[in-house]
């Protein structure tokens, strides 16, 4: 079945609302709307010159397909009333959302054609890329870090937790020590997870932390250091060195990444000379 030339706007701006911002068109600000109506006009333009276009002449839509679309929106409701009064509030009804999912088709199916021109990706144009583009196969060096955190308001209550971190570091000998320690002791949410950070990389702990966590071996615990939300122990549970990820390990997720871009470039490209006839 091919798809019909009308243009369904309500339905159009329900998908883009979702899209653009996560929530109906009904619940949108005013800023938020006017951009919306932008947005779908200008893309019921670029939609009608694809379906007008040679490319869309002939493509079928198999009704399985169109069925199996139709009932993916239906789940997202409880029920069926649900669902039709959902339609309704955004100017739908079920059978103008089975002509609007399949105009979504054959504008997929017409663009796959497209997509379907482009020059295959080989492996020397990936292992070229691999070569040119170093930076995006080095990965830093990764800690798995545990921390006590002790808070305080006033100059006594430091030393105090000072003098507490202190004495804990002196009997922590390995990770299940300091899990307990955390669990007991530590002011920070983590101590309901046994202290525990995460795997962090540089840049994603506070920066007054950072140098002893990261000059830390396996197994040690620093001593305290402040931050500004108060004084830390840190541990280092594992240590992941920087590596660079061999092209073998990375050819094919980056064969199927430079295809979808260059997919997506000569959609882009052959979209763009439709709307200049």
């Amino acid at each position: 079945m091919t798809a019909p030339q009308t243009i369904h706007h309500p339905y159009l701006r329900l998908k883009l609302a979702q899209e653009l911002f996560s929530k109906p068109p009904q619940a949108l600000s005013a800023p938020e709307a006017a951009r919306l109506e932008k947005i779908v006009a200008q893309q019921a333009r670029i939609e009608a010159a694809i379906l007008a276009s040679p490319e869309a002449v002939n493509v079928i839509v198999p009704v399985a397909t169109q069925s199996a679309r139709l009932a993916e929106i239906r789940q997202r409701y409880s029920t069926r009333q649900e669902f039709l009064a959902d339609m309704r509030q955004n100017g739908l009804d079920e059978t103008a959302l089975k002509t609007a999912l399949l105009r979504d088709l054959v504008i997929e199916a017409v663009l796959e054609r497209i997509a379907a021109q482009t020059i295959p990706v080989s492996e020397i144009d990936a292992e070229i890329y691999y070569h040119q583009h170093p930076e995006a196969f080095n990965r830093p060096e990764m800690r798995r870090l545990r921390h006590i955190l002790m808070t305080f308001d006033n100059a006594a209550q430091k030393e105090a937790a000072f003098v507490l971190l202190a004495e804990l570091r002196n009997h922590i000998q390995n990770v299940g020590n300091f899990a307990a320690a955390a669990a007991r002791h530590s002011h920070c949410p983590t101590a309901l997870e046994n202290g525990v950070i995460g795997t962090v990389k540089r840049g994603q702990i506070h920066p007054e932390l950072e140098p002893a966590a990261f000059a830390l071996h396996e197994g040690e615990t620093s001593a305290p250091l402040e931050s500004p939300i108060g004084l830390h122990l840190i541990f280092c549970e594992t240590i992941q060195p920087a590596l660079t990820i061999p092209f073998a390990d990375a050819k094919e997720r980056l064969i199927a990444r430079l295809t979808d871009e260059r997919h997506k470039a000569r959609q882009q490209e052959w979209v763009r000379s439709l709307l200049k006839r």
